[in-house]
């Protein structure tokens, strides 16, 4: 599988880049007592420090909104996953335990502030290209609606598009069934290269630490 950044992003979203890591031989089930609660205390204390701080005060939720927003995306209509999460925390709508998968990478979403997406790998047919949706871009969200994604940052493979940092696709979506998936962390344009690689490796090492298998990680620019 191949993994490109079109010209039009790039052009739009200076020092645009992801995180890959593609997992194999891995198995999704109920999350271990130790990740329900530390996204527990995670979620509780992040809560009583949005009560005192504005959520644009957080690095990375105010960067990715404002990337949406070079992206020519209504960065207020359409809000990217992480400011999403931290919305819903500011209300104290507690994000519940999916599975272990779901489990991480929320985690890691709203540790980082930056949209994180996981993907079985075994719905993804042929390369897969990051770029800017157009009109004919669409697919039934795992929001449960057909999402429009005509100037949203998406990624697509040789059926479509399947992922952004808004809303993921059905299609794609990782379940208890996965054996092999793919991570992409939509890492903040503005970090060194070598942030995103220590970023990526440390998101790398607990989702294998919970689900086994095999992992390697790249970051795409």
């Amino acid at each position: 599988m191949v993994i490109t950044i079109d010209a039009l992003l790039k052009e739009k979203i200076h020092g645009f880049k992801i995180g890959c890591i593609v997992y194999k031989d891995i198995v999704v089930g109920e999350s271990p007592q130790m990740l329900k609660g530390r996204l527990q205390l995670f979620q509780e204390s992040l809560y009583f420090e949005l009560q005192e701080k504005e959520l644009m005060s957080f690095t990375g939720i105010k960067e990715w909104k404002e990337t949406f927003k070079k992206a020519g995306t209504d960065a207020n209509r359409y809000r990217h996953a992480a400011e999403a999460l931290y919305r819903r925390v500011k209300k104290q709508n507690y994000l519940p335990s999916v599975h272990s998968a779901i489990d991480v990478n929320n985690f890691f979403s709203m540790q980082y502030e930056v949209p994180i997406g996981i993907y079985d790998m075994d719905h993804i047919q042929g390369d897969v290209m990051f770029t800017i949706g157009n009109e004919h871009d669409e697919y039934e969200g795992i929001n449960g609606r057909i999402n429009s994604m005509k100037d949203i940052i998406l990624s697509k493979d040789n059926l479509g598009a399947f992922g952004s940092p808004y809303v993921d696709s059905q299609r794609t979506k990782v379940t208890t069934n996965t054996k092999n998936a793919i991570q992409f962390i939509y890492l903040r344009p503005s970090i060194s290269l070598e942030e995103g690689s220590q970023l990526t490796e440390s998101l790398m090492k607990m989702f294998v630490q919970i689900h086994g298998g095999t992992a390697e990680y790249k970051i795409i620019t």
